[in-house]
């Protein structure tokens, strides 16, 4: 399954992997170096703490290979109706307030931009829909109406 991205996430996670294999590999095998001249190693937590961030750093780099070599660029996003991409503002039936979010992946994370996954049950409802539509979904609490006060890229 490929992620949609915008071409600035994929560069940006492009670019946070090409470091991690190069410098980050570099600055952990020499962490874990010093400490191993540190000498027993059974008590040596500057040893265990560099092995335990080497593993989080592999992982990282396991989850963004899959995403880069998986991913769907999105040039252009729909502002006619909800996509992966949009900027969708909402409102709960019987609540005043509105709510605004990116609806994409959590690696298009942006400042003060909350991030609703397309594949959740009220990003999978809102898809497709218009300003103006109300659209229901099933949530833990029970069934939930929503209406879509605006869309932009």
């Amino acid at each position: 399954m490929s992620t949609q991205l915008s071409q600035e996430a994929f560069d940006r996670l492009k670019a946070e992997f090409d470091d991690l294999i190069t410098r980050g590999k570099i600055d952990i095998a020499r962490r874990i170096e010093t400490a191993r001249e540190m000498g027993d190693l059974s008590e040596n937590g500057d040893y265990h703490a560099a092995k335990e961030e080497q593993g989080k750093m592999d992982a990282r780099m396991r989850q963004l290979q899959g995403i880069i070599e998986d991913a769907e660029i999105v040039e252009k996003v729909d502002t006619t109706s909800v996509s992966t991409g949009s900027v969708i503002t909402i409102r709960y039936e019987g609540d005043s307030d509105t709510e605004t979010y990116l609806l994409g992946s959590i690696e298009e994370r942006r400042d003060g931009m909350e991030i609703m996954s397309p594949t959740s049950p009220l990003g999978t409802a809102l898809m497709g829909h218009r300003p103006g539509d109300t659209v229901e979904y099933v949530a833990p609490g029970g069934h939930l109406r929503v209406a879509i006060v605006s869309i932009s890229a």
